[in-house]
């Protein structure tokens, strides 16, 4: 693949560029209204999200979202209907083109997006060399047989333990091989991507907890080398490779979305 192709992490951004397109995933706008009804009371987090975008490098002239835009499932919410149409007109005025991959949560997405988006289907898209998609459900053969694999979902954080066992999370990128394409694929890409969520008030969930639980049908259908996958924080920072970094956490089945 070209290396100006080639999916680069942007600076302390849970965001991709490859080529001039920016690559997100994990919106969830209309969470603080969840949040709410639990007792939480959470100023909302969209125009964090739409500052963020719209200082990316001027070069950027696209932008692809990796699913779960909305977060209401079933169904949707009135913050939802309010904040979802302004923050793709915003990123409209911004971006030449804007392409969504439809993730787990986006039911009935087409109801909030603007005329002259792109909206394709969660077995995903392809850009170049690169196959996109959420994650939730089985990339197509067109999306199998590119280099590279760029997913979302998983909400990926690194867990650190300290010494009086007090754990912290930090959102990461995932980077690992893809060694099968199993029964179901005659083509595989040689590489995965896994991007971190870009509403920051999602967190994340542990990659590297002794028996922890994926999400995504590749990561658990043993196509992909998860062990010697590296792991990267936000800004670059690379910790090592995931089988070096194993923690143990009391509670490891909380990787339900």
């Amino acid at each position: 693949m070209p290396e100006e192709m080639s999916p680069q992490p942007l600076p302390d951004l849970p965001a991709l560029l490859i080529g001039d397109a920016v690559v997100i995933s994990d919106l969830h706008i209309g969470m603080e209204t969840k949040l709410k009804r639990k007792g939480f009371h959470i100023v909302s987090r969209t125009g964090d999200m739409i500052s963020a975008l719209m200082s990316c490098p001027e070069e950027c002239r696209r932008l692809v979202i990796l699913g779960d835009v909305k977060d209401t499932v079933p169904g949707r919410s009135r913050q939802e209907y309010l904040e979802i149409p302004a923050f793709f007109g915003k990123l409209m005025e911004r971006y030449d083109r804007i392409d969504i991959v439809k993730g787990n949560h986006d039911t009935d997405l087409e109801e909030f997006i603007p005329f002259g988006i792109r909206i394709h289907q969660a077995s995903g898209m392809v850009m170049g060399d690169t196959g996109l998609v959420h994650g939730h459900t089985w990339p197509s053969e067109e999306v199998m047989r590119c280099g590279t694999l760029v997913m979302a979902h998983e909400h990926p954080a690194v867990m650190f333990r300290d010494g009086v066992g007090r754990h912290m999370t930090e959102p990461c990128w995932v980077r690992g091989e893809i060694v099968s394409g199993g029964e179901r694929y005659p083509e595989h890409p040689d590489r995965f991507v896994i991007v971190p969520a870009f509403n920051r008030l999602l967190g994340g969930s542990p990659v590297n907890v002794i028996d922890g639980k994926f999400l995504s049908p590749i990561i658990n259908s043993g196509m992909t080398d998860l062990d010697s996958s590296e792991i990267h924080l936000l800004d670059g920072i690379f910790l090592g490779k995931r089988a070096d970094l194993m923690v143990r956490e009391r509670d490891t089945n909380r990787r339900r979305r």
